[in-house]
């Protein structure tokens, strides 16, 4: 059998050929063999093995020898003897060298087959010594780590009692030979593998065997302590660190501070070297060693070896500070040889040249965790200063550079560290980027803001939290709401908020506040209507203040009553963490509207009149968004005319207040169903229009009649809608899904839709008669009247044949009353985009920008006709005249999940000419104050209203500072995690740029919340 196989594998044969007769071979190992035969296939597969031509020769010798030591096992143990195997450690096999990596693989190979046989056990004796013999000849890293890997797998090898602890010290010596000449990726990623392997097994035996751990740190004493000058040993004697127990450090080092027989030189020239450990990136508790080495020698007075160490290695230690991976620990360190040299300014003035330089690299690299070092630099390097002033020549440019930094340091100190901070850093690089017009993806480090992490199709949720968290008005009410102890909606949002404002995290994973807000019918992993997330979640929020509050109102009070004001205010007064936990204290005003009402509520009147009887049918509905729909044409937007007041033509083309997010199926008629899936590149109608073509007044007819009751039959009647309390955010979302009865799917209208900066609402003033009241239903449900929810979208255009005498008669009778119109302006807050092509696919992403309802202009009332009260284009065009200048000042914000960038009004406007499937979605308007109209821009404080950001309250802080603690801990755990995949052998590289990673989460074909992996790798330093 083995002339075949030998014949064969040398044969020029096809290699298909081959496998298929070594198929064969292999499958005869199943049968009875001879001892002779086992013996001659044996040493040909070794052969193979060993000195194959090619990989194929190689291959097949291991399939066959391990086929046959399968079936044939006592015969394969005699031909793997003591003897053979002592020959081909001592001897090598043919040409191959006896220290060849290959032996040693054979070896591994040949006891795996043997690995329940006994005769491991008989060679273990001699694998003992021979191991020894081989760790004293210094092998070569790669040699070691096979070594290592061989004595893992089979620790009966391992030399034990004195054996082992000579065994030890020799592998500990053995590590000062482990140098790296590696200059590319590959061979870094070996070395690093190959000291690892070797320092585990060190570690095992030490665990094994606790009688050889002392000899072993001996040795490397011993090692890092020669004064000769032409011996320098591998860093890589650093990764023995982390393996020893940090229990030992007080005995140790007192241990090594007191014995007389370690000389000064000896000593400094130890801590010398494991200074030099800093720079090795996978070394744990490297600082905290040297730290009690220094600290050891300072309790014996040995002042002269920390005065010696600390002028010859704190310029590396600084250097150290430019590479992430190991910054942490040498700024420690760092810390401690500065603070404990306090007799002279030397070793601090020898680093002076190099501190601007790191603070704008700090300030730059992009880093997540570069803000937070960046603060404790600068209070070092402050207290240094102020330690040793008098050197204005060589501080005025680290002042300067760290001036700003420092002051907010002392203020988060005594106030709020999360805060200043992040606002400090964030409006410097905003203006960074305002001079230079760069506009590109950044960290939090830039943007200071936040994103939110995918957690599967959950960019709907995304989008509309960070469009409210740029609420600016409704964010400050939310964050100082006293809701300390509670567990509602709300004080998940506030939570939410609160990290969105203080975390230290590129991006925040939102799952606690998803899993609480989500609607029932909402399929988890799947994409969703944003639009009707928003309005699940406002509606939630509300419905549960207005409980909270009927339950508070009607709870026993042992006090005597005050008012709501009173209350808020005393308990303003107080300091947080003493204020009594009111959820949802009353506005101050004292209307007892939820928050949600004083924030987005808004009350739209809708009055019917009989064009029999001329009698006249009003009530007012509440509504937190309008949901508007696209009119048949571009032309048609601005008023009824002749072509679309037809009966012929009649729709239902207007969008419901606070209905569904999609048309319904009656929708798609002519212009909206002939426009879908045709993206226009310049937008033809703006969100104006669609307000003018939501507001226009309407006739009801043929099967949409009116039943009037004075005539107590069906009867033509003109409706008209008309705001009549405007929000302070105001809600347009665009009804751009519709359902296609053709084709039984909800298709997306993809017209683009111009959005102004700024715009105005007409707003009729109270003032109607008693008479009209009396019909007027304020607060009833829109399932309980034919004419509210769904059906409040089925408007009807009035006929060509009456439409001017209609017209004119509803203006006339509307206005007899003592009511006018105003022009309530406001500017816009934030955009939602969704991108895609239906509403069950796709990516939504959000613009947004800080607005209060100071920003913009202070408008005056200004009575108005019915016909001129809709918004005109010379209204808006006059708008963007007023915030042309002002918007392209302004910063402007782009949340794609995790992703936070810099963007600008231009941009917004753009989208859709530049990407045609992305469309204004959901648009946030905010109320400018009107001269004469009361204003609740803001929470009430002392009888005053906060302009600015309320304190954060000492719940909220704890649970910040709590998350930012794990964030940095698995940074560190990171960055050892990705030096693993070091690119770099230069220890002058300095990384400048980010590692921060899209977390996972997808959004449909069209797009998604970013991907996992690595975009860029840390770098070793050695």
């Amino acid at each position: 059998m083995d002339k075949i196989l030998e014949a064969l594998v040398s044969s020029s044969h096809p290699l298909t050929v081959k496998r298929a007769i070594v198929k064969k071979v292999m499958e005869a190992a199943e049968k009875e063999v001879t001892e002779e035969q086992c013996q001659a296939l044996y040493h040909l597969t070794t052969r193979l093995i060993l000195l194959g031509e090619d990989a194929f020769q190689r291959q097949v010798g291991l399939q066959v020898q391990e086929a046959y030591a399968r079936y044939h096992r006592d015969e394969f143990a005699c031909f793997f003897s003591k003897e053979y195997v002592l020959g081909l450690l001592q001897q090598g096999y043919g040409s191959l060298d006896r220290r060849d990596p290959a032996i040693l693989d054979f070896l591994h190979g040949s006891l795996r087959l043997l690995i329940s046989c006994p005769a491991v056990l008989e060679l273990a004796p001699l694998l003992q010594t021979e191991v020894l013999r081989i760790i004293c000849e210094r092998p070569e890293p790669a040699t070691c780590a096979k070594l290592a890997t061989i004595l893992t797998d089979f620790p009966q090898c391992v030399p034990r009692e004195k054996a082992g602890v000579l065994f030890c010290q020799q592998l500990v010596r053995t590590f000062v030979y482990f140098h790296c000449p590696a200059t590319e990726e590959r061979e870094l990623r070996e070395y690093v593998t190959r000291v690892t392997r070797v320092s585990v097994l060190l570690q095992g035996i030490w665990k094994a065997e606790p009688a050889t751990l002392l000899p072993s740190l001996q040795e490397v004493f011993a090692i890092i302590s020669s004064t000769d000058p032409s011996f320098e040993p591998s860093i890589a004697l650093a990764c023995l660190v982390q393996h020893i127990p940090l229990q030992m450090i007080t005995v140790l080092i007192k241990s090594l501070t007191t014995d007389q027989n370690v000389k000064d030189a000896s000593m400094t020239q130890a801590l010398c070297r494991m200074i030099d450990w800093l720079s090795w990136p996978l070394a744990n508790h490297v600082d905290t060693w040297v730290i009690a080495l220094l600290k050891g020698l300072a309790a014996v007075q040995k002042f002269t070896i920390l005065i010696d160490v600390t002028l010859l290695k704190i310029e590396q230690v600084f250097n150290r500070l430019w590479y992430p991976i190991v910054r942490q620990g040498a700024l420690v360190v760092l810390s401690h040889m500065l603070l404990s040299f306090q007799h002279s300014p030397e070793a601090f003035h020898l680093v002076v040249p190099h501190i601007v330089p790191l603070v704008k690299s700090l300030k730059n690299d992009g880093l997540p965790n570069s803000k937070t070092f960046l603060l404790q630099f600068a209070e070092l390097v402050h207290c240094m200063m102020y330690q040793y002033s008098g050197f204005p020549d060589l501080y005025d440019s680290i002042l300067e550079s760290i001036k700003h930094l420092f002051k907010i340091y002392i203020f988060c100190n005594t106030i709020n560290v999360f805060t200043v901070a992040v606002q400090f850093n964030a409006s410097l690089l905003i203006k960074k980027k305002k001079k230079s017009g760069l506009l590109k993806i950044t960290g939090k480090s830039e943007t200071g803001k936040t994103g939110l992490v995918n957690l599967g199709n959950t960019c709907y949720m995304n989008s509309i939290i960070q469009i409210l968290f740029m609420a600016t008005d409704f964010r400050r009410h939310v964050m100082s709401l006293q809701l300390n102890g509670s567990n509602t909606l709300m004080k998940k949002l506030q939570l939410l908020f609160a990290f969105l404002a203080h975390t230290q995290r590129a991006a925040y994973s939102p799952r606690s506040f998803l899993e609480v807000s989500r609607p029932p019918w909402f399929t988890a992993g799947s994409q969703q209507d944003c639009s009707e997330y928003l309005r699940f979640l406002l509606d939630r929020l509300h419905e549960e203040e207005k409980t909270l509050s009927a339950l508070q109102v009607t709870s026993p009070k042992p006090e005597p009553a005050t008012t709501s004001a009173e209350t808020f205010q005393a308990a303003a007064s107080q300091p947080v963490a003493d204020m009594p936990s009111h959820p949802y204290p009353v506005a101050a005003n004292g209307d007892g509207r939820t928050l949600v009402e004083r924030m987005f509520g808004g009350r739209l009147s809708t009055a019917i009149r009989c064009l029999q009887c001329h009698s006249l049918s009003e009530k007012e509905e509440p509504f937190t968004d309008l949901s508007l729909a696209f009119c048949p044409s571009m032309s048609k937007c601005h008023g009824p005319t002749d072509e679309h007041k037809s009966s012929s033509s009649v729709g239902p083309c207007q969008g419901a207040v606070n209905g569904g997010s999609e048309s319904s199926e009656g929708s798609v008629k002519e212009g909206a169903g002939t426009r879908m899936e045709r993206p226009l590149v310049e937008p033809t109608l703006s969100a104006p229009d669609l307000v003018d073509y939501f507001l226009a007044p309407e006739i009801l007819e043929n099967e949409n009649c009116y039943f009037c009751e004075r005539c107590a039959s069906l009867q033509r009647a003109k409706k008209v809608m008309q705001v009549v309390v405007a929000p302070e955010y105001l809600i347009l979302t665009l009804l751009r899904f519709s359902y296609d009865a053709t084709c039984h799917v909800r298709r997306k209208i993809l017209d683009n839709v111009g959005i102004p900066l700024h715009m105005s609402l007409p707003l009729r003033q109270h003032g109607i008669s008693a008479s009209t009241s009396s019909s007027t239903a304020a607060t009833s449900s829109s399932s309980d009247s034919p004419d509210s929810g769904e059906n409040l979208a089925k408007k009807l255009k009035p006929s060509r044949k009456e439409d001017g005498m209609a017209v004119n008669r509803i203006n006339s009778e509307t206005n007899d009353s003592d009511s006018e119109m105003l022009s309530v302006p406001y500017v816009l807050s934030s955009v939602v985009v969704h991108s895609g092509m239906s509403s069950e696919s796709g990516h939504y992403y959000s613009y947004g920008r800080n607005v209060s309802s100071t920003d913009g202009y202070v408008a005056h009332p200004c009575p108005k006709t019915l016909e001129s009260s809709s918004l005109s284009e010379s209204s808006t065009d006059t708008h963007e005249e007023m915030g042309c200048a002002e918007h392209k000042s302004m910063d402007w914000f782009l949340f794609n999940d995790s992703r936070v960038s810099f963007t600008n009004f231009e941009s917004l406007q753009n989208v859709t000419s530049r990407f045609p499937k992305d469309t204004a979605y959901v648009l946030i308007y905010r109320k400018q104050e009107v001269s004469g109209q009361p204003s609740n821009s803001g929470p009430v404080v002392n009888g005053s209203r906060l302009s600015g950001e309320p304190p954060l309250q000492k719940e909220l802080m704890d649970a910040i500072t709590k998350d930012n603690k794990l964030f940095l801990q698995e940074q560190e755990l990171n960055a050892r995690a990705r030096a693993l995949q070091a690119t770099s052998a230069s220890c002058t590289f300095r990384p400048n740029g980010s590692d921060d990673n899209d977390p996972p989460g997808s959004c449909g074909p069209s797009g998604g919340g970013g991907g996992g992996g690595f975009n860029t790798i840390s770098r070793l330093v050695f």
